[in-house]
């Protein structure tokens, strides 16, 4: 029996050559093309290969009465609806660990970027100003942390943290003590973790549980010198609230690297009006391609 997969976004040449190297597998590869031919596509397929673009809507899933399963080439499946896909008996899987250490660096790469001004003295050498006081920043030595989501990546993120002499707590409902004692932090309510920390950084799946977690409420318990980090989803942060705080005067949150996710763009826009400084996270997930192609000769070999 031949299984066909449809690859609704693009994925790593080495992983589409392991597949189309399988002889019990055909492949159509969707990527960039109209909508139209990924539904021509379903009609026959057994799987559905998807990153973030692509939305697998319940009306998607009637386009393909023989798919069994979904696989999304990435940490979350809030692009999926799972729940339409289990009434149809379709798995959903995705690849949890995948991009685990490349979202942690990233996350601490934002923060450093932040704290010591980075960006903007590059931007000021190329006007060929030089002025050292203005971009001094600060250093992370000695600050508080506070992670928000202690799953793979936000574990991750606290051992990097500490190697920065940084002091880490954090906040999850569903980490266990043991698990808490392992990554050698004090657990806190959210609350009382934005109060403490100098930097929250933000690593949970948007759901409707987590949506505009950071809120105007929360917004205004953070310190005024805090700094935001966010790459998991843009959804995860009011970014209106924090526009208009900002807007007021309110130095709450002095910057923010600010994420991915569909609120994105409509948060780059405000972002041009708004006195504060952002960096963007898009792409945090993203490996080294020599890394994937490394991965897909591994997994061949097994």
């Amino acid at each position: 029996m031949t299984y066909r997969i449809a690859v609704a976004d693009k994925v790593a040449e080495a992983g589409l050559k392991l597949l189309a190297g399988t002889p019990e597998i055909e492949v159509a590869n969707c990527a960039g093309k109209p909508r139209e031919e990924l539904e021509r596509a379903l009609a026959g397929a057994h799987a559905l290969i998807v990153r973030s673009e692509t939305r697998v809507t319940a009306d998607l899933l009637t386009r393909g009465p023989n798919l069994r399963v979904i696989a999304r080439a990435g940490t979350g499946v809030d692009n999926i609806d799972v729940h339409a896909a289990t009434r149809r008996g379709i798995a959903v899987m995705n690849a949890p660990g995948a991009n685990t250490v490349s979202a942690a660096e990233h996350a601490m790469g934002l923060l450093l970027a932040q704290a010591r001004h980075i960006p903007w003295a590059a931007e000021a050498m190329r006007r060929g100003e030089w002025d050292r006081k203005r971009f001094e920043g600060t250093e992370l030595r000695g600050k508080t942390i506070g992670i928000v989501g202690l799953g793979r990546i936000g574990g991750h993120v606290a051992q990097l943290a500490r190697a920065f002499g940084m002091h880490v707590v954090g906040h999850d409902p569903y980490l266990s003590p043991e698990r808490a004692a392992e990554l050698q932090l004090k657990l806190l309510p959210l609350d009382q973790l934005l109060a403490q920390a100098d930097v929250v950084t933000l690593h949970v799946a948007h759901t409707e549980q987590t949506h505009h977690l950071i809120n105007a409420e929360r917004l205004k318990l953070m310190k005024p010198t805090a700094v935001l980090v966010n790459t998991a989803r843009g959804e995860l942060v009011d970014e209106a609230a924090l526009a208009a705080h900002r807007g007021r005067g309110d130095r709450r949150v002095r910057g923010r690297a600010a994420a991915r996710g569909r609120a994105a763009p409509q948060a780059r826009a405000r972002d041009s009006h708004a006195p504060s400084r952002r960096l963007d996270g898009r792409g945090a997930g993203a490996r080294e391609r020599g890394d994937l192609r490394g991965r897909a000769r591994r997994a061949a070999r097994r």
